[in-house]
């Protein structure tokens, strides 16, 4: 079965400095049909003014995952990390017993667009971690690559929850498939550009959630960005 959730069908907020649209219920936005889809709690979908950003704040027992398209954003943290993510890093924070961070946008006159996603781990009150990781369009080209999962399959860097995140680049002839196993679900997103999901056209900011289903089927990307959750 395919449940469909439009770009436009999302909570949207914008800040001034921050314009952001939540996939999931988060902050001011409520929705009680849209809490989340399995573990997966948090897409939100942001852009962020040039020298602006979130200031030092707290997270506990969350894996969070940063997937920057356009810009640069800028990391700091109470466990002595600190780096600058740009499109092709993904960062991975588990927040666990509890840290602090920042995120800013280090560029003087370029918007950074982005998509933080949270995660419900499977244990709580570990001690917090962070990774931070480079995978090349050629990894993702007319391909699933696996960006955290696990078990650290195929590269990809490991989460405290039985899930996984793909994210591929798509357009013209390439297809994908990523089979299901039996009772999982599979939720994706487009990051832009627009994609056919087991034959249903999706664009920016569409979504499909996938259930009963035995295989997740991508075809006919129009310069497609897509992130692909399998879920339990």
């Amino acid at each position: 079965m395919l449940t469909i959730r439009r770009a436009a069908e999302r909570g949207h907020a914008n800040h001034g400095w921050l314009d952001s649209f939540h996939t999931f219920s988060f902050a001011n936005y409520y929705d009680p049909a849209h809490m989340g889809f399995g573990a997966l709690r948090v897409i939100n979908d942001d852009r962020i003014a040039a020298g602006r950003g979130f200031g030092t704040h707290g997270h506990r027992d969350m894996e969070i995952i940063t997937y920057v398209l356009d810009g640069a954003i800028a990391h700091k943290d109470s466990m002595g990390s600190g780096s600058t993510i740009q499109p092709g890093n993904v960062q991975r924070m588990s927040a666990g017993r509890g840290v602090m961070h920042s995120e800013f946008n280090p560029l003087p006159d370029t918007e950074t667009h982005m998509l933080q996603i949270w995660i419900e781990p499977d244990v709580t009150g570990i001690a917090p971690e962070y990774e931070e990781r480079s995978f090349s369009d050629a990894q993702k080209r007319g391909r699933l690559q696996a960006l955290v999962s696990p078990d650290g399959e195929d590269g990809s860097m490991k989460i405290h929850q039985d899930a996984r995140l793909y994210g591929g680049l798509f357009d013209g002839d390439e297809s994908a498939t990523l089979n299901l196993a039996a009772g999982r679900r599979s939720w994706i997103h487009v990051a832009r550009g627009s994609i056919v999901v087991n034959g249903t056209e999706l664009s920016t900011g569409d979504a499909v959630a996938i259930t009963d289903e035995s295989r997740v089927e991508l075809s006919g990307g129009k310069q497609a960005e897509v992130l692909v959750f399998d879920l339990a």
